[in-house]
């Protein structure tokens, strides 16, 4: 991705919540976010990494972070408690938490893992944007953007539950889009392979190989994902809600697994 114009301070004034931000895809967020002008709590399960990860980001004055596990209903509440306590709103919510530790025939699938990605992926989801619309958006409204996946779209005959709960966010995102309109807007991303940690094993053997099938002939990046979420949280995507728009450098375009 190519340096760009620094981003204009339009969501300054705001303030973002964005789980799973530690690294990858959530880091890249939001940096973005802060970048732009919102002050930005982050969350994730291990407190070492999201504090390396809140130092990383500077403007301390405006970034918190919150170790928690998504899953768990107590620290949902806390985090999103916490942030209106901290900064005075809950304006944007990011949810980026992701697991997968199923791979391989869904046939075979262990089936405590296959709960445990619908419970983290799509549960948890839920339950934060139950928290932010209690604390937050129900009275004064906001922006939920839900991070799915080109799995939730097409098989993809590895990583079947993985995708399966991808699809069931999508599907929730077009559900509270319809509950929650006019007042808070709620759209989900869908990203092909970005070069993250948490996406390494889909390239780790040959990345040029994978990268040959993106008419884009690259990886995507967090940053090419987070400029995304920005436009959808700020008030250019004003009428845009309950959509789920891909990020994949044209890999879905080419009708190719």
């Amino acid at each position: 991705m190519t340096d760009a114009t620094p981003p204009a301070q339009d969501l300054a004034g705001r303030t973002a919540l964005v789980t799973g931000a530690s690294r990858g895809i959530g880091l890249g967020v939001a940096r973005h976010l802060l970048d732009r002008g919102a002050a930005v709590t982050i969350t994730a399960r291990k407190q070492a990494e999201l504090e390396e990860a809140a130092a990383s980001l500077g403007a301390p004055e405006r970034v918190l972070a919150l170790p928690g596990n998504s899953g768990d209903a107590a620290a949902r509440a806390a985090a999103v408690d916490a942030c209106v306590e901290r900064f005075g709103s809950l304006d944007v919510l990011v949810n980026n938490t992701g697991i997968n530790p199923q791979y391989g025939p869904l046939v075979h699938a262990d089936l405590a893992a296959v709960s445990k990605i619908f419970e983290v992926n799509v549960v948890a989801a839920l339950g934060f944007v139950q928290e932010a619309h209690r604390a937050w958006m129900g009275a004064h409204g906001g922006a939920v953007v839900n991070m799915a996946s080109v799995g939730g779209l097409r098989s993809s005959g590895v990583i079947g539950a993985y995708g399966a709960s991808k699809a069931a966010l999508i599907r929730l995102t077009e559900e509270l889009a319809w509950e929650l309109g006019p007042d808070v807007r709620v759209n989900a991303v869908a990203p092909a392979v970005v070069k993250t940690r948490f996406a390494e094993a889909l390239y780790a053997d040959g990345e040029d190989a994978v990268a040959s099938r993106y008419p884009m002939r690259r990886l995507g990046t967090p940053e090419d994902v987070a400029a995304l979420v920005g436009f959808l949280v700020s008030d250019a995507a004003s009428w845009i809600t309950g959509e789920t728009v891909r990020v994949d450098g044209g890999l879905l375009a080419t009708g190719s697994t």
